[in-house]
């Protein structure tokens, strides 16, 4: 994300107008949009590994899965972010095509000009998100997913997968693949 905002203050549904038109993505923080970094391929090849691999293991159920062009809103602070891959399994999120607002699992994928805000202010406007369940972080330098999950006394608990480990977890939506699936074809940075 860009630190400093394109223009002066505008309103959610503002945003959400320009943001129709727009070819390029920003994100809105509080009234200021932002322009989206370029990301480059081993981002774009893992997120969309994992993409495909959610895909078909939700298909036929109410679980949807949505890419980096959709965006998850989180109404009490007024912001639309684009996570890299994101699930919702609430029926009332059909009724926003542009954007969700109940997401159970919202994963980013790490790069240089965004880990420090995904890690930070980002991950702590997430967890105001009541249905998240689970937020994941996966790396582009080597094989290491962090997923951070919200427990039964609303604290969220970090466990680490690294190349040692033969897979990976996501409980949110009861799903488990292998680290090599998951990074297939990617080159790291």
């Amino acid at each position: 994300m860009i630190a400093s905002p394109q223009q002066s203050y505008i309103t959610a549904e503002e945003y959400l107008q320009m943001e129709e038109q727009s070819d390029i993505k920003h994100e809105y923080i509080d009234g200021y949009i932002y322009a989206m970094p370029e990301v480059l391929d081993p981002h774009v090849t893992v997120a969309g590994n994992l993409a495909v691999l959610l895909r078909n293991y939700v298909r036929g159920s109410d679980c949807r899965v949505y890419i980096a062009d959709m965006k998850a809103r989180i109404e009490s602070l007024n912001r639309f972010y684009y996570p890299d891959v994101m699930v919702t399994c609430a029926r009332r999120d059909r009724e926003t095509p542009g954007y969700k607002r109940f997401p159970c699992l919202i994963v980013e994928v790490l790069s240089n000009s965004t880990e420090a805000f995904d890690r930070g202010d980002k991950f702590a406007d997430y967890q105001t998100l009541e249905s998240l369940q689970e937020y994941v972080l996966i790396n582009t330098k080597r094989q290491r997913v962090e997923c951070f999950r919200r427990n039964e006394q609303g604290l969220w608990v970090l466990q680490s997968y690294t190349a040692e480990h033969q897979s990976f977890r996501l409980n949110s939506v009861d799903f488990e693949e292998t680290m090599a699936t998951l990074y297939e074809d990617v080159v790291f940075e």
